[in-house]
């Protein structure tokens, strides 16, 4: 693989990699260490690259070990899981501080999800991918993608109307 096609791979990967790093690691730096040292990985490698048959789950795979590396060493103990906080805009106060107490309960019910159902919420519904690159970054068979998805998403919804219901009655 010359430099240009792995420019030409890495660059439209770079910021999924980096919201996967960031959903696993606590802070902007340590995403960004683990962006370059996952890019460093993959251009040592970069001729190994051409029997990889689905290059982004690869990368995604190599981004997730890493962290998960980063967070059980040493260098990781100040470090912990955290949700990213995704904002959309809004046009009035209202909505935005709606939004952010959304945004706080799900990181919350996110924070008590185990990790298999985070990385899946993370993978399939912030960065798109299909379930066959989440069975392959998560190393689990389609069935478990699938009940670890539908349960994280019961319980966060779950935990969303448990809040937007408060003070209403059900009968």
């Amino acid at each position: 693989m010359t430099e240009s096609d792995f420019i030409s791979f890495i660059s439209p990967l770079q910021s999924s990699l980096y919201r996967v790093a960031k959903r696993l690691l606590i802070s902007h730096e340590e995403a960004q260490d683990a962006l370059s040292e996952v890019t460093l990985k993959l251009w040592d490698k970069r001729q190994q690259l051409a029997a990889v048959k689905n290059l982004e789950a690869y990368a995604m795979t190599m981004t997730k070990h890493f962290c998960l590396d980063r967070l059980k060493s040493k260098q990781g103990s100040h470090l912990r899981l955290v949700h990213v906080n995704y904002e959309k805009a809004t046009h009035s106060l209202a909505e935005q501080i709606e939004d952010k107490e959304s945004v706080s309960l799900i990181r919350k019910a996110m924070d008590t999800l185990p990790e298999a159902q985070k990385m899946a919420v993370q993978l399939r519904d912030i960065e798109g991918l299909d379930y066959s690159q989440i069975e392959e970054i998560l190393e689990m068979k389609p069935n478990a993608v699938r009940v670890a998805l539908s349960r994280a998403r019961k319980t966060l919804r779950d935990a969303l109307l448990k809040q937007q219901a408060y003070g209403i009655a059900k009968n």
